[in-house]
C-alpha cells in the first residue's frame, strides 16, 4: 500500500487514491448511505443527506450465563496459531433460541461496531426480494427483468428471478479476484453502475441449465429490485422493508455512482445485527409474531440448487462449506444437514442451524480463506453445547 498516495477531503467528506498520481479514484461518504466510488461523472443521488445516518441498536435480552466449554472455544477464536495463515477475528456471537450464549471481539472492536459482511450481503438482498414476493411485486418465475434484455430476439428475456436467486442466469461473468482485470474487478472498482455492467453480459449458458458463482448476478438483483420499488422509494427500502422490523439499526447498504445498491458485497452491520438477520431465517422469516419473508422462502433459499455442484448452493445462501473453510473433512460430516450459510470475503460467516435454534455470526480480515476453518468452529460449537 506504500505504492499508493491518499488524499482525503474532511469538508467534502470524499478520500483520493491513486497510484503513482496515475488513475485517481474517489470515494464520497453520505450519511445514512456510506460511501460510494465515482468513477467520473456526476452520481445519483447528489452528495447530500439523503437518509438518516443509522440510529443505535434495539437492545438484546440479557446474555446467558456462558457455558465454561462454549468460553474457552470462543476464546480460543482469537489468538493466532499460524503466523503465516493469521485469522484477525474480530468478533464472534453464538445465539440459541434467540438468546446470546457467547459474544467476544477483538481489542478495538465492541458491540456498536459495524462490520462489512462482504458477500453475506447477498443473502440479504435475497430476504429484499422475498419481501417484495411477500407483497405479490415480484414472482420467481418473472421473465423479461430489465429493458435491455427485451429487444426481439434477445435471449436473456428468458432468464427467470429464480434463475438469478440459484445463480443459474447462464450470464457470461468472470468472478477471479487475482486478476485485475476480471468482470468482478472491473465491476466493483472501475464501473459507476455495478448492476448495468452485469447486465450488458452476453449467455455463456441457456438460461436455467449452468451454474456459476457471479457477483454480477446479485448487482443485476438490486437493479430489479430498484425497478420495482423506484427510485425515490429505493434507498430507504431496505431499512422499512427488513432493517427497521428486525431492530438492525446499525445495518447500512452502500450505493454505487448510479445509485443502485451494490449487493453484492456492500453492507455493514454490527455482529449482533448480522445475528438477527440470521435469527430471521432460523426462525422461518417470522419476527416478533410477523411474518417478515413468505411462507416457504426459508425452505426454499435452503433447497439445493440442482445445477450447483453437489447442491452446494441454494438461493442465495451456501448450504455445504467449501474445501478451503473445512468443508471436506471430519468436522464438516458433524453439522447438521439443515445448517445453512451466508459467507462473505476474508471468512465472514453467518450459519444458520434451525433444527438446533442457533445462529453463529464470525467476522473477520483473513487474508487468506484457509486461515479459519469454519467447519471445525461449528462443529466445535455444537459439541460444546450438546
Amino acid at each position: 500500500m506504500r505504492l499508493f498516495g491518499v488524499r482525503i477531503d474532511r469538508v467534502s467528506q470524499s478520500v483520493t487514491c491513486s497510484f503513482f498520481g496515475l488513475r485517481p479514484r474517489t470515494a464520497v461518504c453520505r450519511p445514512g448511505l456510506g460511501t460510494s466510488l465515482v468513477s467520473g461523472g456526476a452520481f445519483w443521488p447528489p452528495p447530500s443527506p439523503v437518509l438518516e445516518p443509522p440510529g443505535g441498536a434495539d437492545p438484546w435480552p440479557a446474555p446467558v450465563e456462558e457455558p465454561p466449554t462454549l468460553k474457552r472455544l470462543v476464546d480460543d477464536c482469537f489468538p493466532e496459531t499460524n503466523p503465516k495463515r493469521l485469522r484477525r477475528t474480530r468478533a464472534v456471537l453464538i445465539m440459541q433460541d434467540g438468546k446470546i450464549l457467547a459474544e467476544r471481539y477483538a481489542p478495538g472492536f465492541s458491540q456498536e461496531t459495524p462490520l462489512t459482511g462482504w458477500s453475506m450481503t447477498k443473502a440479504v438482498i435475497g430476504a429484499l426480494v422475498g419481501v417484495l414476493v411477500r407483497e405479490g411485486r415480484l414472482s420467481l418465475t418473472d421473465k423479461r427483468l430489465l429493458p435491455e434484455w427485451c429487444s426481439a430476439g434477445d435471449p436473456r428475456a428468458e432468464i427467470s428471478l429464480e434463475d438469478l436467486l440459484r445463480m443459474r442466469s447462464g450470464l457470461e461473468f468472470a468472478e477471479v479476484y487475482s486478476d485485475p482485470l476480471s468482470d468482478v474487478n472491473q465491476m466493483l472498482w472501475n464501473s459507476r453502475d455495478a448492476g448495468a455492467f452485469a447486465a450488458a453480459k452476453p449467455l455463456a449458458h441457456p438460461p436455467g441449465t449452468h451454474w456459476t458463482y457471479s457477483s454480477g448476478t446479485t448487482n443485476i438483483v438490486s437493479r430489479i429490485i430498484r425497478r420495482v420499488v423506484g427510485s425515490e422509494n429505493y434507498l430507504g427500502f431496505p431499512r422499512r422493508a427488513l432493517f427497521e422490523p428486525l431492530g438492525m439499526r446499525s445495518a447500512l447498504i452502500e450505493p454505487d455512482a448510479s445509485g443502485t445498491f451494490v449487493g453484492s458485497s456492500h453492507l455493514f452491520a454490527t455482529a449482533r445485527d448480522w445475528a438477527r438477520f440470521g435469527l430471521l431465517y432460523a426462525q422461518d422469516g417470522v419476527w416478533e409474531g410477523k411474518r417478515i419473508l413468505p411462507e416457504g422462502w426459508v425452505k426454499f433459499s435452503s433447497s439445493p440448487t440442482p445445477q450447483s455442484p453437489e447442491g452446494r448452493y441454494g438461493a442465495h445462501w451456501w448450504l455445504k462449506l467449501m474445501k478451503e473453510l473445512g468443508g471436506e473433512t471430519e468436522a464438516a460430516k458433524r453439522i447438521p444437514a439443515d445448517a445453512f450459510f451466508a459467507l462473505g470475503h476474508e471468512d465472514q460467516s453467518v450459519t444458520v442451524i434451525p433444527s438446533r435454534r442457533l445462529v453463529a455470526v464470525r467476522l473477520g480480515l483473513s487474508i487468506y480463506i484457509d486461515a479459519w476453518n469454519h467447519a471445525q468452529f461449528v462443529a466445535d460449537v455444537l459439541d460444546a453445547l450438546a
